[in-house]
Formats: structure tokens, sequence, C-alpha cells
């Protein structure tokens, strides 16, 4: 379900009576939605009345006992319900009168009767949420995370804040099938006694006016949400003055993003900054933020309260010097119990190392100074080699992004017989301009004076937007598709 009042209910009432809660995308296709529900042995559905129609192919897939169904309206005021019946109320599809459902009224009607018998006793070490991965990096997989790792979360997430008190109130933005919008936005938020703004359906305008009408103090969301915010004509004249605190995760905040949203935030009243976390869905969400008082350009912070950030050497466990690439690793509370059904890939990411713990290693590439601060390269399966040369897209990509009449890029490795690989940019102009070769040539012309030869980009498409995931990060892996099918006529 998107983000309404339902679901935080069902969230936390399937805890309660021992049960794990499987959180997927509304808007997944009937293909993913039976995986998801086979493989997390769900036996009951709670959604909305407009899916109806889906969740009947689903069973044609798969089986499970119950299908719960609700409607936006059971969340809303009177008046508010008759404005919605008027409107989007219309075009919800009609459900049989002999469907094979429960609706939410009756299904709250049926949990009155129920006593405290139901409720278990839970301890920390219990499983309490799946969240799946992305699947931008290769096949999708339950996440198994305990009641520890997201308690662990929410206090080491306010005591790395330094900014969460309770009254206080947070634009809960991000989707809660995704670990930054349950992990960060949801619970976090909830156990400090800060109000949390459920908000189903981003849009341009509707972002804006309820930054204007609501007033949060914590705004917290993907770069590709701030990158809109900032060339929003509705922001005009929006004061932002009260935010107390805003994050960025997801995906990577470019040091130029970082600047432009900066200044941004200045320019509405804002006294703070924008503050990048980093996390994996195998530890819920973040795990290293950017402290309060300090930042470091190009950094991704320093570890949460109780966690631990080491840099290994790829494809060991052998720490790496202080200023060296490898991959990150994490060790904390908040790490995962297991990929569901997925032994195998849990042993390969979940190691015991020399110390005797267990270390998380992420598959992401990076580095960590002497004063601990880190910074995040990428996806070690996203490293271009070209020529023998180690290319990292986000260094290109920031190149690109510093050019005045660029909004945003992405960069990909291609196949090339000579090279291996080589590079190509897919870039989206500022509004109003447009895609010229004068143009091609004078960002190649920028960009040739920020990366080696070696790293620039063989050619430059333009396009009017990029392909995104489910939860908003640029989804490379579409592009390198789309090339390699080029190739292949």
């Amino acid at each position: 379900m998107p983000n309404c009042p339902q679901i935080v209910l069902c969230f936390y009432a399937l805890n309660r009576i021992g049960a794990i809660a499987s959180m997927i995308h509304p808007l997944s296709s009937v293909g993913e939605i039976a995986f998801y529900i086979k493989d997390s042995g769900s036996k009951a559905v709670v959604s909305l009345d407009a899916f109806y129609g889906k969740f009947e192919e689903v069973r044609k897939q798969v089986s499970f006992e119950t299908l719960v169904l609700t409607s936006v309206k059971d969340a809303l005021s009177p008046v508010m319900k008759v404005g919605f019946a008027l409107t989007e109320g219309r075009k919800v599809p009609k459900i049989p009168k002999d469907a094979n459902v429960v609706y939410w009224n009756a299904f709250q009607a049926g949990a009155k009767k129920q006593d405290e018998s139901c409720f278990v006793e839970r301890r920390g070490g219990d499983a309490a949420v799946i969240l799946f991965s992305g699947g931008t990096t290769g096949t999708t997989k339950g996440i198994l995370l305990s009641n520890l790792n997201f308690n662990a979360l929410a206090l080491q997430t306010c005591a790395m804040g330094h900014c969460v008190v309770p009254g206080k109130r947070m634009l809960a933005a991000m989707p809660m099938f995704h670990g930054f919008g349950l992990g960060v936005c949801i619970h976090t938020m909830l156990v400090t006694g800060v109000t949390a703004i459920l908000v189903p359906r981003v849009s341009v305008e509707s972002y804006a006016k309820l930054l204007k009408k609501e007033k949060p103090n914590y705004i917290a969301g993907v770069p590709t949400l701030y990158e809109g915010i900032t060339r929003n004509p509705y922001m005009d004249g929006v004061d932002l003055s009260q935010l107390l605190g805003v994050f960025s995760g997801g995906d990577t905040l470019s040091i130029e993003l970082k600047k432009k949203f900066d200044t941004f935030l200045a320019e509405h009243g804002a006294t703070v900054q924008v503050r990048e976390g980093y996390g994996t869905t195998e530890c819920v969400t973040a795990s290293c933020l950017t402290p309060y008082d300090m930042y470091r350009e190009g950094s991704i912070g320093l570890p949460f309260p109780d966690t631990y950030y080491k840099i290994v050497i790829p494809g060991t466990m052998v720490e790496a010097p202080f200023g060296e690439d490898g991959e990150i690793c994490l060790c904390g509370p908040s790490v995962m119990m297991e990929y569901v059904n997925q032994p195998e890939e849990t042993a390969n990411v979940l190691k015991k190392h020399a110390d005797g713990h267990i270390w998380l290693h992420t598959g992401d590439l990076g580095n960590m100074d002497a004063d601990g601060f880190l910074f995040f390269k990428q996806r070690i399966k996203r490293l271009i080699i070209t020529s023998g040369y180690n290319v990292y897209p986000s260094q290109v990509e920031n190149a690109i992004d510093a050019h005045e009449k660029v909004l945003m890029s992405c960069v990909i490795g291609v196949p090339d017989s000579y090279r291996m690989q080589k590079i190509k940019a897919f870039v989206v102009l500022k509004p109003n301009t447009l895609p010229t070769p004068t143009l091609k040539a004078d960002i190649l012309q920028h960009c040739s004076k920020l990366v080696a030869k070696y790293a620039m980009p063989y050619d430059i498409e333009f396009r009017s937007e990029l392909p995104k995931t489910l939860v908003g990060k640029v989804a490379y892996t579409v592009l390198e598709k789309e090339e390699l099918a080029k190739q292949a006529i």
C-alpha cells in the first residue's frame, strides 16, 4: 500500500501478534507480487480496493488465505469522503459482490472482538519485517529484519541526527516498502514522539503545498526528490525556516547537487543544510551520516553509534589502509538476520572476520580517511574498466552535472572490442535548453577539464528523462540493457 494510516496500523499490529510484515511496492507487477507472496510465505494480503483486479490475477499464480481490501476513503473525514467519491473514487473499478475478500471495516470489527490472548511476547532477536531489495544489481531478495534491527536504527538515528525533538513533525514522503521510509520517516519518528505526516503520492505541486501548509521540521528523500524541489515553480515564496533536519539517502548525492540544494535552502530561509547518509536495506537503511556540525566534501559521514565500518580489499577480509579504495563492510545491531530462503547468498555477505564479529559485506566500493570519515564510490559491480583503467561513473557524472545547462546525468560502460568497455553518458538538460551538437561538444569540452582522458565519454545521448527504479534511483541497468540490445541488432 502507499503511505496511509492503514499500513502503519498493520505494521505495528502484526508485530504485536508475532506475525511478520512483508512490505512491497503497491505498483508491483502481478508476477512480482506472486514472487513476493511465495518467497515470504505470506498467508494474507492487505491492499487497496483499486488493486483488486491485480490480486485476482495473482491468485492464478500463487495461493494465499485472505485478501483484506481497504480504500483511501477509510482514512478520510466524512466531508473528505464525499469529495473523494466524486473525484478519484470514480476511477476505482467496481468489485464483484461475491468477491473473496474481507473489507477493512469488517476486518477491524473482527479485531475488536479479540482479547489480549492474541498478543505474544516479542524479543529483540525475533523476525519482524521482510523488505525486498531494489533489484538494481541482480535478483530481488527478501531481507529479513528483526525487532532489534529497527529499534537500534531508531535510537542510532536520533543520536546521530542530533536534532530530533518530541512534538516536532516529519514529512514522511519516502514509501514504507523502503527501509528509508519505514525505518527513518516512520519508526524512528514515532519512537521519539515526532508526528509523521503521511504522503501517499508525491508530485511536484503536492510536495510544495505540503511544505507550505504543514511546515514540517524534518524532510528526508532521495537526491532526485531534491533535484526536483530546486526547479519546482511551486516552491517560490515557501518559507523553510522551521526545518531542523534535511536528510538525503538511497542514492549518491553529488557534490554539485548538495551545493545547489544548500543554496536553495538558504534562499528559502532554512538555517540547516542537507546531510547525506549511507546504508543498505541489509541494515534497514542508514548506518552512517554526515555529522550535524561538520562536513567533509564528498564524504557520506561517520558511522552511527555502536556501528563499526572497515574497508577491505575486495574479495578478502583483509583491511585496506586509510585512503585506499576497497569494499565497505559494517558491523552493528541493525545488520539483517538473513536473505529469505537463500543461505548461500546470506553466507556471501554476512562473514565472520578474525575479530569474531559478523560483518556485512555491502558490495559497495569506498574508502575511509584517517579521521574515520567514509567516502562512497559506488557499487563494485558498477565499476567501469576501460583499457585497464578503473573509472567510477559517479566521478564522471559529477563532472557533467557541474555544467551550467545540465540537470542530471548517468554514465554507463558499453562493451567495446578494443577497450573492453567504453563510456557513454546520458544527459537530461535543464528546462528550456535545446539539445544541439554544439551543446554536446561544449559539455564534452567541459568534462575534459575535470576527468582523465581515459574516463571521457565517447558519446552523449540527450534524454528528456532518465529511467528510475521503484524507489526513485536512476536505473542505470536499464540503460545498460538498452545499449546491449542495440549492439545485438
